[in-house]
């Protein structure tokens, strides 16, 4: 796929709710088999604003949130609906959805920001591993403590949370909630978090439900 002169255009000058529609031109400019099928997004990017957000991605805040949204984008076109896409085929989809996984990562990677490119490709791993298991309930609780993790940093919780994951441990969707919780609110972002998880249709009661 070639896509570069569209990337450059996009490098550093994409506010953070605008991540999406960012998204949305680089694939309809970059002369690739997916540039016919793009759509305007109908959704605001809330997971790239709170990871914009957090002191980590002070430095290029638009462009962490285009990373985390090219990444969410990626896992929708493998496991859900398209935001950004409309009359493709399948096998398109995931030759989108991959595109877009290395996309996120090459820009992190190009930030110089080692310890958020392994927290998004932990992300995509442990979600591939729970949509394979079946684990759909650990899903939502990852994307949000990964997010919090990229724009604030990690930590012992997290990371134990990721493991509990692995392990497909029952508690694990408990833990990973915790962990995003106390994270963003010791950076102020609890209210952020809040609006994240109800915009991927996560509650709390969905831990109790099981």
């Amino acid at each position: 796929m070639r896509g570069g002169e569209a990337e450059s255009a996009t490098q550093g000058m994409v506010a953070p709710g605008d991540s999406l529609k960012a998204i949305a031109r680089l694939l309809r400019e970059g002369e690739t088999v997916i540039s016919e099928f793009v759509v305007e997004p109908a959704v605001e990017p809330v997971l790239g604003v709170l990871c914009a957000a957090g002191p980590e991605a002070a430095q290029a805040p638009g462009e962490y949130s285009l990373v985390v949204e090219a990444v969410r984008e990626g896992f929708l076109l493998h496991y859900a609906d398209s935001r950004l896409l409309a009359g493709h085929d399948p096998d398109l989809a995931l030759l989108a959805g991959d595109y877009l996984y290395a996309l996120g990562i090459e820009r992190l990677a190009a930030l110089g920001d080692a310890a958020a490119v392994r927290e998004l490709a932990d992300l995509i791993s442990l979600v591939a591993e729970c949509e394979a298991e079946s684990r759909r309930d650990a899903v939502a609780p990852l994307w949000l403590a990964a997010t919090i993790a990229v724009g604030c940093g990690g930590g012992e919780a997290y990371e134990e949370a990721k493991r509990s994951t692995r392990l497909l441990d029952p508690s694990a969707p408990e833990r990973l909630w915790e962990a995003a919780t106390t994270t963003a609110s010791e950076a102020g972002l609890t209210d952020a978090l809040g609006r994240a998880a109800e915009a991927i249709d996560f509650r709390i009661r969905n831990l109790a439900d099981g």
